[in-house]
């Protein structure tokens, strides 16, 4: 994809949706922390669902920890993974309060050495919750930026740095939820909704869909 047609294929997706917020309810940094650890492999309809009635009850670090890690279980229980997923957010809770005031750091390395937490969810975070000009490559950005041809690459790690490197400052900020609300409800995996995409005309993919 030329510079223009990226600029455009942007351009194209903040006209429709200036200002893209993520999926997941949360209401501070930490809870979006937990529902990011929460998603792996999981809708965010799913963890919506789950964290609806846990943060009533454990809506901070000390709160969770107080809670336990046996019934953190149960709120989190119709979620998969949920044994190991538990166990991460009850670890990280207890190192965000011996480390970090309880608080959640706007820092990717202090981020990445909590349980359950990687360079995605890292970028997530630090994306969402602070505003860091960062993209998080999910398995639906994977698709999208090697799809279009907005940024190829054999590894998320390959596509995040080619979409650091060739989408414009103006659209750092949104970037990532654009593309992942793109590939989630348009450019799917199995049929890809060409017709009614925004960007069409700007992709490269050779076997698009076009009829209704």
């Amino acid at each position: 994809m030329t510079p223009a047609a990226i600029r455009s294929f942007y351009s194209a997706l903040r006209a429709a949706n200036p200002e893209p917020r993520t999926e997941l309810v949360y209401a501070t940094p930490y809870q979006l922390l937990v529902a990011v650890i929460l998603s792996a492999q999981a809708t965010d309809r799913s963890v919506n669902v789950a964290t609806a009635e846990l943060f009533r009850v454990a809506p901070d670090a000390a709160a969770m920890l107080k809670l336990g890690e046996a019934r953190l279980k149960h709120y989190i229980r119709t979620i998969g993974l949920f044994n190991s997923k538990a166990s991460h957010i009850s670890a990280a809770s207890r190192l965000l309060l011996e480390r970090h005031q309880g608080e959640v750091p706007d820092d990717r390395a202090a981020l990445e050495a909590l349980p359950g937490v990687g360079r995605k969810s890292a970028n997530v975070v630090l994306n969402t919750a602070f505003g860091a000009e960062t993209i998080a490559v999910d398995t639906h950005l994977f698709r999208v930026a090697n799809r279009t041809g907005l940024a190829k690459g054999a590894t998320p790690r390959a596509v995040e740095e080619r979409l650091l490197a060739v989408t414009p400052k103006e659209f750092m900020r949104h970037a990532h939820h654009w593309l992942i609300l793109l590939g989630r409800y348009t450019c799917k995996a199995r049929r890809p909704l060409c017709a009614q995409c925004l960007v069409v005309r700007y992709c490269n993919f050779k076997q698009k869909v076009l009829e209704k």
